[in-house]
């Protein structure tokens, strides 16, 4: 194979998932060629072009880059405390989110980068290629745009999640007008995204409905945390404002299912489900009904929901063993919701969506020719050995945008 960019030949593949129902998702005996950032050719081994180098993984399995489409990963200081009373038998409320909304607020700008940085660091080291995150800490205009500012420069997608909670020194009339108004103008600039946390304690149907509604005015994405803590309107607005997301559904009625299944019978895309294994099992909360979900038709996204109070993790590889040996997801439906799944949910699984700078980028979560070269090797001859084996550290190696970090 030719051409102006190094191109690497990748075989000796025992399983390679793709994702990409032209070969049915899943290819034996693979390989693949990554030219530039891209993903150049794909297909059997036996018909590999050359290329200017080879690396040779040995039989082992290969899949796409973790696609992690809901974090909070701009935060400073602990909550271990408040896990250990968790633990102890204390249910969750929405109110521990101010606690680290202080540590936020008096943390420096470094103590911020150092923060995100690690935790980028250890995705990547577990397979996770491309990350999402939100802001929703600072809570303040000066502090959301400071926290924007540091996703932009270590995130693929940033989502305003000033409609996080309202801060202990404001009225929540006051505080939706700060979201919707000034704060909104502010962080428009560097987000793709508005969310809310619409659930007791939060935000009601009215306040979510004002911030959907105003996103949608301003041409941004929506997303949207629904039916964590109990049975609400999260799904119905998600699916009414056409968000790209809704996220937690540890509480689904008959009709919330439905909806998100529906959702995806129109010409236009829907609205995918996101479910957050670890976030359910540190918060005590009942798992999201993944196989309901699945059986009725909606789309189903597996993200790891990083944060220090509720699921301080950033191993997608935990979350989608969990979705397998509690959820009732199969492997490859699991493995398709913590890659593609996460892509649909970002808006990245097509080419040309735009990265925080600006740049047209290639689709992710799928392996074919075009699609950005972000990958992963695993320990092991195939991807079944993830929730086989589970919390064993598999990933051997990976590529993101062509170019090998692991």
């Amino acid at each position: 194979m030719t051409g102006a960019q190094e191109s690497v030949l990748l075989d000796g593949i025992s399983e390679l998932t793709t994702n990409d129902e032209t070969n049915g998702g899943r290819v034996a005996d693979a390989a693949l060629v990554i030219e530039g950032d891209r993903i150049a050719w794909v297909g059997a081994a036996g018909s590999a072009p050359a290329a200017d180098r080879k690396i040779a993984v040995g039989g082992r399995a290969v899949l796409p880059g973790w696609v992690d489409s809901h974090t909070h990963m701009v935060f400073a200081g602990d909550r271990t405390a408040e896990f250990e009373a968790r633990m102890a038998g204390q249910p969750y409320s929405a109110g521990g989110i101010n606690v680290t909304v202080k540590d936020t607020r008096s943390a420096s700008d470094e103590d911020l980068e150092a923060n995100i940085t690690r935790l980028v660091a250890e995705a990547r080291r577990s397979g996770t290629t491309t990350i999402e995150t939100k802001t929703g800490y600072g809570l303040t205009v000066a502090d959301e745009v400071r926290a924007a500012h540091v996703a932009c420069r270590h995130a693929d997608a940033v989502t305003f999640l000033g409609a996080h909670v309202v801060p202990e020194d404001q009225d929540p009339a006051g505080y939706l007008e700060l979201v919707t108004g000034p704060m909104l103008d502010a962080v428009a600039p560097l987000v793709s995204a508005v969310d809310a946390f619409c659930e007791t304690g939060a935000f009601d149907e009215a306040a979510t409905r004002r911030i959907l509604e105003t996103a949608r005015e301003r041409g941004l994405a929506r997303r949207l945390h629904g039916n964590q803590l109990g049975h609400g309107p999260g799904v119905r607005l998600a699916v009414e404002y056409e968000a790209l997301s809704v996220d937690h559904l540890g509480f689904l009625t008959d009709d919330d299912i439905d909806a998100l299944a529906s959702s995806w019978a129109s010409e236009t895309r829907g609205t995918v489900a996101t479910v957050l294994p670890a976030c359910d099992l540190s918060t005590k909360m009942p798992l999201a009904p993944a196989r309901r979900l699945l059986d009725a038709g909606a789309v189903v996204a597996i993200a790891s929901n990083c944060n220090p109070g509720t699921s301080f993790t950033t191993s997608m590889a935990f979350c989608v063993a969990t979705a397998v040996l509690q959820m009732g997801m199969s492997v490859r439906e699991a493995i398709r919701a913590a890659t593609l799944g996460g892509a649909i949910a970002l808006g990245m699984h097509t080419d040309g969506w735009r990265d925080p700078r600006g740049v047209p980028q290639p689709a992710v979560g799928i392996v074919r020719a075009g699609a950005r070269a972000d990958l992963q090797v695993l320990d092991a001859p195939s991807v079944t050995h993830l929730a086989y084996r589970p919390a064993v550290p598999l990933t051997r190696a990976v590529w993101k945008a062509g170019v090998r970090e692991i």
